[in-house]
C-alpha cells in the first residue's frame, strides 16, 4: 500500500528497523464480525474486580513481598471492598502456600471473600495447590492456566495442538479428580497468551473445559482471556473478546474474565473496551504493578467509572493511606503524575488552569449555598478536575500552597547531585517552603550546602533540651523480646514488648507514656560522602495540625531511624505542651 505524505508534514524516516516486526494481523486470525456490538454498548456499571498484586504483581517484584507484607496488602484490600483476591501461587514457593495456609487457619478472610490460588497444569503442582486450601471455609477458586499461542506451543512447550489440548484437558480432569467434590470450590481458566492464540483453537479448548468441569449457572467456571503481551491495539483485544462471548458454549455457566498487560501503555483501554465486549470480571493490580509494564491498574479503572457517575463498587476514599500501604509492601513508588493517586494529579502548574480552578471552586461553593445542600452532594463541574480531590481523601487547598511555592524542582536536584539525597514529593513541597523563607529573608542565591543546612535545621535539630531521650534498647533475639528504656520529662521508664522490633517497641514505649507517634512512611537514603558516607532516614508523621516530617543521620540505618523517631516524639511533645498552655 502506497502513502502520500501531506506536504505540512516534514518528518523523515527514522532509520530504525521497523520492518523487523510484523503487526497483529499478520500474527493471528483477528475475528472481525459484520457487525460489531461493543462500540454502540456504554459502561452502566463496575465488572467484578480481582486483584492479583499477591500473585502475578508479587511474582514481578524484585523483593517478594513477606508473610507480614502479604497480610497487610490482603486486609487492606479486604477494607477497600473487594470480594474476590488472587493470594498467591501455592506450589511455587513456602511463603505463598503458608500465606493461603494462613487464610485457612484463622479469620483474616470474610466469609463474603473468594480466594483464588493459582497453578500450573501440572499434576504434582495441582496437589500442592489443592492440599494448600483444605480447610478453608470460604469460596475458592482454583485457576489453571497453561499458554497456548503457536510460539509458546512450538518455542517453549514443545507440543502441536493435538498435544497441547489433551495436556490441559489433562490438568483440567486432575483438578477435578481432586477438588470437584468440594462444594466451596469453583475453577478458572486462563489460556495464556490468549492474544496471539488462533480464535478456532482457543474456542475449542474453553468450551472442551467447562464441559469438563459442567458449567452451570449455578457453579459457573471463570474463562479468563489475558492480554499476557499486548500486542495490538485495543479494539483489537475487544473483537477478541466479543468473538467468545458470543460464541462460547455454556456461556450462561460461563464468566468471562480479562486480564490485560500494558506493555504498549493501552492497557486501561483493553480493559473497558474489553468489559464493552462482555468481559464481566478483571484481573489487575492496584496502581498497574506487574512484569515488565505491569498488569492493567485496576484502581485507575475504578475510578474511571467514578468520574463517569458509575459506582466502582470499591472504596478509595482515603487513596493516599492505599498508596502507602501499596508502596511499602511492592517497595515501588507510585509516580508523581499516576492517575488520581499521584501527589501532582490535582496540581495545576499553570497559571491559566489555576485561575479556572479557583473560578470553579467558587462557583461550585456559590451554587452549593444556592441550593441549600453541601458541597460534596451536589454536581462537580470544576474545571481541569475530573473529580472532587474531596472523594479521595485529598484536598485542593493543600494543594495549591505547593504551587505557590516556586523552586522546589531545583532545591530537589541540587540536594540529589551534592549529596544523593532523593526527598519524597510531599517532602519536597514542605520543605521548599522552609527554602522559601530564608530566601525572602536573606534575599541570597542558595547553593547546595545551604539548601542542606537549612535542611539540618529544619529536619535535624539537635534537640538537645527535648524532654524525650532513648536511654536503652535491648534486643534478645532467643526470646524474641525488645527492652526499651526512655526518658521523658526527666522520668526513666523501662518496658519490655514482645514479637516488636526496635522502631516497633520504641514507637509503643513513647505511646503509652503519653507521646504517641504514628508514621506515616518512612524512606531511607545514603548520603553520598564517601568512606564517611551516612544512612538518613526521612520520617513522615502525624503532628496534631497535619502531616509533619523529622529525619535521623547516622552510620548505622537503624540508629538513625531510632534519632528521627526520637525527633518526632520531641516534637509531638513540644506541640502538646503548648497546647496545655
Amino acid at each position: 500500500m502506497t502513502t502520500t505524505t501531506p506536504a505540512w508534514n516534514r518528518q523523515r524516516p527514522s532509520g530504525m528497523p521497523s520492518h523487523r516486526y510484523a503487526d497483529v494481523y499478520s500474527r493471528v486470525e483477528v475475528p472481525l464480525g459484520t457487525e460489531r456490538i461493543w462500540p454502540t454498548r456504554r459502561l452502566t456499571q463496575a465488572p467484578l474486580w480481582v486483584p492479583v498484586d499477591l500473585r502475578d504483581g508479587n511474582q514481578a517484584l524484585a523483593e517478594p513481598m513477606d508473610p507480614a507484607r502479604k497480610r497487610r496488602f490482603f486486609e487492606l484490600m479486604v477494607r477497600m471492598g473487594y470480594t474476590e483476591i488472587e493470594v498467591g501461587y501455592p506450589s511455587a514457593s513456602q511463603t505463598d502456600y503458608d500465606f493461603v495456609r494462613l487464610i485457612a487457619d484463622t479469620d483474616i478472610a470474610p466469609d463474603d471473600v473468594t480466594i483464588v490460588v493459582f497453578t500450573p497444569a501440572r499434576r504434582d503442582l495441582i496437589e500442592r495447590t489443592v492440599e494448600s486450601i483444605r480447610g478453608i471455609r470460604n469460596d475458592v477458586v482454583i485457576h489453571l492456566y497453561t499458554a497456548t499461542a503457536p510460539t509458546w506451543r512450538d518455542t517453549v512447550l514443545g507440543k502441536n495442538r493435538d498435544e497441547l489440548r489433551e495436556l490441559i484437558l489433562a490438568g483440567g480432569r486432575d483438578v477435578w479428580e481432586l477438588a470437584g467434590h468440594l462444594p466451596n470450590v469453583r475453577f478458572e481458566f486462563s489460556p495464556e497468551v490468549f492474544t496471539l492464540t488462533e480464535p478456532d483453537y482457543v474456542l475449542e479448548i474453553c468450551d472442551a473445559m467447562t464441559e469438563l468441569w459442567d458449567a452451570r449457572p449455578e457453579r459457573p467456571v471463570i474463562l479468563n482471556l489475558p492480554a499476557t503481551v499486548e500486542i495490538a491495539t485495543p479494539n483489537v483485544y475487544a473483537d477478541q473478546i466479543e468473538y467468545m462471548h458470543t460464541h462460547l458454549a455454556r456461556r450462561d455457566g460461563v464468566i468471562l474474565s480479562v486480564h490485560p498487560h500494558n506493555d504498549r501503555g493501552t492497557g486501561i483501554a483493553c480493559a473497558e473496551l474489553a468489559v464493552l465486549a462482555g468481559a464481566q470480571r478483571v484481573e489487575g493490580c492496584l496502581f498497574g504493578n506487574g512484569e515488565r509494564t505491569g498488569n492493567v491498574d485496576i484502581a485507575t479503572l475504578a475510578l474511571n467509572l467514578h468520574a463517569q457517575g458509575v459506582d466502582p463498587m470499591i472504596d478509595f476514599s482515603d487513596i493516599d493511606e492505599i498508596r502507602r500501604t501499596v508502596e511499602y509492601c511492592n517497595r515501588i513508588d507510585v509516580h508523581p503524575r499516576h492517575p488520581y493517586v499521584g501527589d501532582l494529579v490535582h496540581t495545576a502548574f499553570s497559571g491559566t488552569h489555576q485561575d479556572a480552578i479557583k473560578k470553579g471552586f467558587a462557583e461550585h461553593r456559590a451554587r452549593a449555598a444556592a441550593e441549600g445542600r453541601d458541597e460534596s452532594e451536589i454536581a462537580w463541574r470544576v474545571p481541569y478536575l475530573p473529580i472532587d480531590p474531596a472523594d479521595i481523601g485529598r484536598s485542593y487547598d493543600a494543594v495549591i500552597r505547593v504551587n505557590s511555592q516556586s523552586g522546589k524542582g531545583g532545591i530537589a536536584y541540587l540536594l540529589e547531585t551534592a549529596f544523593g539525597l532523593e526527598l519524597p514529593r510531599r517532602l519536597q513541597i514542605d520543605f521548599s517552603r522552609h527554602v522559601q523563607r530564608h530566601t525572602d529573608t536573606t534575599g541570597d542565591e542558595v547553593a547546595a550546602d545551604d539548601i542542606w543546612s537549612i535542611f539540618t535545621s529544619a529536619y535535624l535539630p539537635e534537640d538537645a533540651d527535648g524532654p524525650v531521650r532513648l536511654i536503652a534498647l535491648n534486643i534478645d533475639e532467643v526470646e524474641a523480646t525488645t527492652d526499651v528504656t526512655v526518658r521523658v520529662d526527666d522520668v526513666e521508664h523501662r518496658s519490655t514488648h514482645d514479637d516488636a522490633g526496635p522502631i516497633d517497641a520504641l514507637v509503643q514505649a513513647l505511646g503509652s507514656h503519653g507521646i504517641p507517634v504514628e508514621i506515616l512512611s518512612l524512606h531511607q537514603n545514603s548520603m553520598r560522602s564517601g568512606a564517611d558516607a551516612e544512612a538518613l532516614t526521612i520520617l513522615e508523621y502525624r503532628a496534631p495540625d497535619g502531616p509533619a516530617w523529622a529525619a535521623g543521620r547516622n552510620r548505622s540505618a537503624l540508629t538513625a531511624t531510632l534519632d528521627a523517631v526520637l525527633r518526632a516524639a520531641n516534637a509531638v511533645a513540644a506541640a502538646r505542651e503548648v497546647s496545655a498552655r
